[in-house]
């Protein structure tokens, strides 16, 4: 598996409470979605991706450990990567995805 499973794991247990929750292996990675929106995703790096919207880009780059998804040379706003050193304990990791789920959930749900 091209993830890191014991940050798959982590993510898991952030998620854990949230309903309509799912995991779609993509990209080489693996993607959290609510309701068929992706919320968080891991890299094969280890990082973690959020997605922020893209009005909560560039607060979101303000943080350290952070840059901007870039997808084969076409950075995304919208959608940041945080470096493992971003999110190695419990607290920074809940935050990320925290506010990747605050994102998903202003978004029309997927049938």
């Amino acid at each position: 598996m091209a993830y890191h499973e014991d940050l798959a794991h982590r993510v898991r247990e952030q998620l854990a409470g949230e309903s309509g929750v799912s995991e779609k292996a993509m990209f080489g990675g693996l993607a959290f979605l609510l309701d068929g929106n992706i919320a968080v995703g891991l890299s094969s790096g280890g990082e973690l991706m959020v997605r922020v919207g893209p009005d909560g880009t560039d607060a979101a780059l303000a943080r350290a450990h952070t840059r901007l998804f870039d997808m084969t040379g076409r950075p995304m706003r919208g959608w940041i990567l945080v470096a493992p050193e971003g999110i190695k304990t419990k607290r920074q990791l809940a935050s990320w995805v925290s506010r990747g789920v605050q994102y998903a959930r202003t978004l029309p749900a997927k049938s």
